[in-house]
């Protein structure tokens, strides 16, 4: 697990992209239309997702699709869910 997926994913605008690409491939301008931000600075965050591997794009035309990388995605939660150690029992449990 890659120290910029993590950093990628702090940032709350950057899990919604991804909360919206979970329903399916979208295009930037859909992207951009659900947040009441500038252009350049959903540009940045769909950039940062695509750098981290999380998102990838497909060109038809002039338009940019986003579709999302399930595998980086669930790469990622299972780092998150080792790390946090969700659904295990922690060590101190079992002298207990």
């Amino acid at each position: 697990m890659c120290r910029q997926t993590i950093q990628t994913l702090s940032h709350p605008v950057r899990r919604r992209i991804i909360a919206m690409l979970r329903q399916g491939p979208m295009g930037s301008g859909e992207i951009a239309a659900a947040f009441d931000m500038s252009w350049p600075t959903i540009t940045g965050h769909l950039n940062a997702l695509k750098d981290a591997e999380l998102v990838s794009t497909e060109k038809h035309g002039q338009s940019v699709r986003y579709r999302l990388e399930i595998s980086a995605v669930e790469e990622a939660m299972a780092f998150l869910m080792d790390l946090t150690r969700t659904g295990t029992k922690h060590p101190q449990e079992d002298d207990q």
